[in-house]
């Protein structure tokens, strides 16, 4: 945050406690344009601690009350056209629209949800209105650009709002400067990127719709590599978050640049010993939430599921769990200790696993990059055969 020359915002956070954002990270913050003063107020996601590593010193707030809190501030101020930057999904920014008075704007992402007057596909139209609140959002990936006009009469009250994300494709001219800079910085990495570490004997899906509800060719992949490199080590079990896995990789040669778009994030293996009964509590978990596609879905090896979503979350929805053992799968034993190995975000509590953490599990939690495991098992079973075997089944 020291680096950059614009104001980053989180309304929704105690920061009081971290020393390195008190009085850097604000909660909103007051622009002008064209002589008219703009409230901008960030927001992010409540359960940020289970989707990213924030540390213990900062606590997640309700979006909705911190909201109300700086519209509050800024209108005592006089400034009467706010816009809230909500990274919190379209269910939140609903609510946030729903529940609180004076949000003129919100311009949301975290769900990648396509909002448009056009394209069947969409959750809503562009904008989608919630009283005098105008919500839009564009998908992702930079696919679409959002544009949005809004009118205010001379109270700050919003009386229109109309635009639509606009396509991003061959149609629109790339900036030449921009694409020469990116060039330049691209020559010491594409040498990494475009190694060849493998070639795979046909498409490996990893789609987020895909591997957040069910078992996914991707997620077998990793997890069978993260298995297979501390399998001498006494490890039976590998877990891996599907919110980890983030592309597909296409048939035919694999790069290292696309190994590296599939596991993005650094993480490390992590081994670490626990109870049958904490493996069935992490599976409780890892299918709590598969109604909003988070990224706790688990994808695993050395072990098989069946799960029930007609059963409430946390209430059992995992019906049976079986353990690889002596060349065949026995029910495992609640009492029974197992050897586990996922990521270091997933060890650390990430995504909800809380029942990994600490630091009575002989964890060791520096061991080599996810990414690296996983083209170098590419490598060693090449061509390799994506698959699909029933490990994770849906009662």
């Amino acid at each position: 945050m020291d680096a950059v020359s614009f104001p980053v915002l989180m309304s929704n956070a105690d920061i009081s406690g971290e020393e390195l954002l008190a009085g850097t990270l604000q909660p909103s913050t007051v622009i002008e344009r064209g002589g008219e003063k703009i409230g901008l107020i960030g927001l992010t996601p409540e359960d940020t601690h289970d989707l990213a590593s924030p540390g213990p010193n900062i606590t997640f707030t309700d979006p909705v009350a911190a909201v109300q809190a700086e519209v509050d501030r800024l209108t005592g101020m006089g400034v009467n056209k706010i816009i809230v930057l909500s990274h919190s999904g379209y269910p939140v920014d609903l609510r946030i629209a729903e529940e609180t008075i004076g949000v003129d704007v919100i311009v949301g992402g975290h769900s990648n949800t396509l909002l448009s007057n056009t394209d069947e596909s969409a959750a809503g139209p562009y904008p989608t209105m919630v009283g005098d609140t105008a919500i839009v959002q564009a998908y992702a990936y930079g696919k679409y650009l959002g544009e949005l006009s809004v009118t205010f009469d001379d109270a700050g009250k919003l009386i229109e709002a109309t635009g639509a994300p606009l396509v991003m494709d061959a149609a629109v001219t790339e900036d030449a400067e921009t694409v020469a800079r990116i060039a330049e910085l691209a020559v010491p990495l594409d040498e990494i990127r475009n190694k060849v570490v493998a070639e795979a004997a046909g498409p490996i899906e990893g789609g987020r719709d895909i591997c957040r509800v069910q078992e996914c060719e991707m997620g077998n992949l990793v997890a069978d590599a993260m298995l297979a490199r501390v399998a001498s080590q006494g490890v039976q079990i590998a877990f891996a978050n599907s919110g980890g896995l983030r592309a597909s990789i296409d048939e035919g040669e694999v790069t290292m640049g696309e190994v590296l778009t599939v596991l993005p994030f650094q993480n490390t293996l992590s081994t670490f010993r626990v109870s049958g009964q904490t493996i069935i509590d992490a599976l409780e978990n890892g299918v709590s939430q598969v109604e909003e596609v988070k990224g706790r879905f688990p994808q695993v090896a050395g072990l098989k599921f069946t799960w029930d979503p007609a059963v409430a979350p946390m209430e059992g929805r995992v019906q049976e769990v079986l353990v690889a053992e002596g060349g065949d799968f026995v029910p495992i034993d609640p009492g029974k200790t197992y050897a586990v190995v996922t990521n270091d975000f997933v060890r650390k509590g990430g995504d909800g696993f809380t029942m990994f953490s600490g630091d009575d599990k002989e964890a060791y939690d520096y061991g080599p990059d996810l990414a690296d495991v996983t083209a170098e098992y590419l490598a060693a079973n090449a061509p390799y055969q994506p698959y699909l075997d029933g490990r994770i089944a849906q009662k």
